[in-house]
């Protein structure tokens, strides 16, 4: 091991760093601490729902807030609980009542199982433990349309409904969501409830997200290891994907690191373009991976398809052929071509593939689709991928596209 010649504070530029100061967020921190002030003085602070796309800053600054409220809270002997939820990891109801049972004691493991007990009993518990402990909590739900679009939204019912039950202690709800529509799905009720009060972070811009680069970089880095165009270069790459100064603060840390394996005092460009490059088949990888196996096989007719035509473009129903093809040939159960159309938005979305609506005259609309990744991207995928792989055999034999009739004769 040397010494580290290009870091200094590495943690600084990780997604969860908690900076001191939130570069061009004051307005957003104001309204935030305004609405949460109310605990201070024992009293519950309205639910908030805060919007914004990914990248925008809505998670560091609702739990820098909750962090300047327990030590506010602390000074002038207040009782304040806080409780961080990410609802992608934590996605059932039993994890959530659970987290926020820990809130309030650290006794709760010993008394609750993480598994095992009716919801019932586990609510109960947790409004006992709420009353015994008194105070106010503050509940932050990170990506809380993922908990509602696995297990609908009862247990926004329950959660906010939690109140009613409470006689000496009451709990305040953050939800945080990239989807500012996910509330139409919602019961009228859950809804008014929880959308007592909203708050939206609007994208940076490159000018922004340099600033936020320069402000980490003098965190993280030792003096003059890192070219000035650097951060330029980050800043106007993040800011077109939406401003999200996430993925700029990751590819300014991966390009360091790339200087770093081949021991370059300093962070130049050529960096920046081979992390980019690094970042967008991990997340392709990442992406794929975790995709339904009703998915995999829609991407897979996709590709299977996408030499079939001279100019790459392939209609829903040419996908959907295939992909019965697939299903039969794999023993899966097909699902209608309706839903493969749904899919096939969703992977669009996702940036797997392209789904582009075009006129054609009288003959009316269609929907044209090509592969959006690189064939030496979808090589590797198919390869790492068990079920992937076994097509790509197929894929091989039949020169990138299997017919009816060579599925027969498999």
């Amino acid at each position: 091991m040397k010494k580290e010649r290009i870091f200094k504070n590495r943690e600084a530029l990780s997604t969860t760093f908690i900076p001191s100061y939130f570069p061009h967020r004051d307005n957003e921190i104001k309204g935030f601490a305004n609405i949460l002030k109310p605990a201070l003085y024992g009293a519950r602070p309205s639910n908030i729902l805060i919007y914004g796309q990914t990248g925008t800053g809505k998670t560091a600054v609702a739990k820098f807030i909750c962090e300047q409220i327990i030590e506010k809270a602390g000074n002038e002997n207040k009782q304040i609980h806080t409780a961080y939820i990410n609802c992608k990891q934590t996605n059932t109801p039993y994890g959530v009542l659970t987290n926020i049972g820990k809130t309030y004691s650290s006794e709760w493991d010993t008394i609750v199982p993480n598994a095992g007990w009716r919801i019932d009993k586990v609510y109960e518990a947790l409004k006992q433990k709420a009353d015994d402990n008194g105070g106010i909590a503050i509940v932050i739900l990170d990506e809380i349309d993922a908990l509602v679009n696995k297990k609908g939204d009862d247990i926004l019912y329950h959660l906010t409904g939690l109140n009613s039950d409470l006689s000496n202690s009451k709990i305040s709800f953050i939800g945080i969501s990239n989807d500012s529509k996910f509330t139409t799905w919602l019961d009228p009720r859950v809804k008014s409830r929880l959308g007592e009060e909203s708050l939206t972070f609007a994208p940076y811009n490159a000018i922004q997200i340099e600033e936020i680069l320069s402000q980490r970089a003098q965190i993280a880095f030792h003096d003059n290891v890192v070219d000035p165009m650097v951060l330029t270069y980050c800043a106007s790459k993040a800011a077109q994907q939406h401003g999200d100064a996430r993925k700029a603060l990751d590819l300014l840390r991966i390009s360091a690191e790339l200087a770093e394996r081949d021991d370059c005092e300093i962070v130049t460009v050529k960096y920046v373009n081979k992390a980019q490059n690094i970042m967008e088949i991990d997340q392709v990888r990442s992406i794929v991976s975790t995709l339904p196996i009703q998915y995999k096989a829609t991407l897979a007719g996709v590709v299977l398809n996408q030499g079939k035509r001279k100019d790459g473009h392939q209609t829903t129903g040419e996908v959907y052929s295939t992909y019965m093809q697939i299903c039969k040939h794999f023993s899966l159960d097909s699902l209608s071509q309706r839903r493969v159309g749904h899919i096939i938005s969703e992977l669009d979305m996702q940036g797997m593939i392209n789904a582009k609506i075009v006129s054609l005259g009288r003959q009316g609309r269609t929907k044209f689709i090509s592969m959006a990744i690189d064939q030496n991207q979808i090589d590797e995928l198919f390869a790492e991928d068990a079920f992937l792989s076994d097509i790509s055999i197929e894929l091989t034999k039949s020169g990138n596209y299997i017919s009816s009739t060579q599925l027969r004769l498999i």
